[in-house]
């Protein structure tokens, strides 16, 4: 049984290391292993940028990478609490009732759908604004 409330938070706090999709399909997803080199090459490049400067370009283009993959996972988590109880269950509980509780928007869910909505499109608009800075910059 798998529960839309707890893959939601699941999605938007662990989802860029792929911990979500452990618990939607199991240890044998190749996504939850190859989401996370987009995640350590954007860490790396926040690494290199806080030891090196922000000049380093090699940072400029790392950066962005971390920052596109947390946008897409709190897509990702708002998109599995938009599901209808229906399809939650037919995608993930196929051997249960339509109507199990399990695949039902509660509280959590919509404080989770929240949040990701939040942190999501602001990590976005960061991302974006990191990236046309330095393109400004290097192109000046």
């Amino acid at each position: 049984m798998k529960n839309k409330t707890l893959a939601v938070w699941l999605t938007f706090l662990t989802g860029p290391l792929g911990l979500h999709r452990l618990y939607l399909y199991g240890r044998y997803g190749i996504w939850s292993w190859l989401t996370l080199l987009p995640v350590l090459m954007g860490s790396y490049g926040v690494l290199r940028a806080r030891n090196i400067s922000l000049d380093d370009r090699l940072s400029w283009v790392l950066i962005p990478c971390l920052g596109l993959v947390i946008s897409a996972y709190a897509l990702r988590a708002i998109v599995y609490g938009l599901q209808s109880a229906s399809a939650w269950n037919a995608r993930f509980n196929p051997d249960e009732d339509p109507g199990f509780p399990a695949g039902q928007t509660r509280v959590l869910t919509v404080f989770g759908l929240g949040a990701a909505l939040l942190v999501g499109t602001g990590v976005l608009i960061a991302t974006i604004a990191f990236s046309f800075q330095r393109i400004f910059e290097y192109s000046a």
